[in-house]
């Protein structure tokens, strides 16, 4: 079970923005405990395809993408496949749920060391890359909501579950 703490109200910026990434990362790996492999591989809204695993597996790539590879230019494998370059939303076989979610949490980890110190207005480091931090926090901030809707709705569909 992973531990969410509700975002701080009354902080400054850089605060504020990273306690709301932090609530949105932990309501996605809330989202799905629970699932097994099969429902969670499962597309449970057809014509989609989306999955809740895939959904896991994507943002994993966004964090990478945006905090390690463009913000602080380390030099990582790219997140997804060349034929489908911001994607990922795919599943190869040997993929688990746990192991989605462990990659997911260590690349959330990788974004926190990738973006200690630095400042909201420090540009990004990646090559052609003309964004500051504070562009991409809230991008992923939108980013990672947007796919907490998703995994709401998934997750009713294949068991029932609702919630936060």
């Amino acid at each position: 079970m992973v531990e969410r703490s509700r975002p701080v109200e009354d902080a400054d910026e850089w605060t504020t923005l990273t306690s709301m990434l932090d609530f949105l990362r932990a309501t996605v790996v809330m989202k799905v405990e629970d699932l097994s492999d099969e429902q969670a591989f499962a597309s449970p809204v057809p014509p989609s395809v989306l999955t809740p695993a895939g959904v896991v597996k994507h943002l994993s790539g966004t964090e990478r993408f945006w905090f390690s590879i463009d913000f602080a230019g380390l030099d990582l494998s790219w997140p997804w496949p060349d034929d489908d370059p911001h994607g990922n939303f795919r599943l190869v076989d040997g993929d688990t749920l746990e192991a989605i979610v462990e990659e997911y949490q260590r690349e959330c980890e990788r974004s926190r060391a990738a973006i200690a110190g630095a400042g909201l207005d420090d540009l990004a480091k990646g090559e052609d890359m003309t964004f500051n931090l504070r562009y991409a926090l809230t991008h992923m901030i939108e980013e990672t909501a947007r796919h907490c809707g998703h995994l709401d709705l998934l997750r009713e569909v294949t068991d029932g579950r609702t919630g936060q």
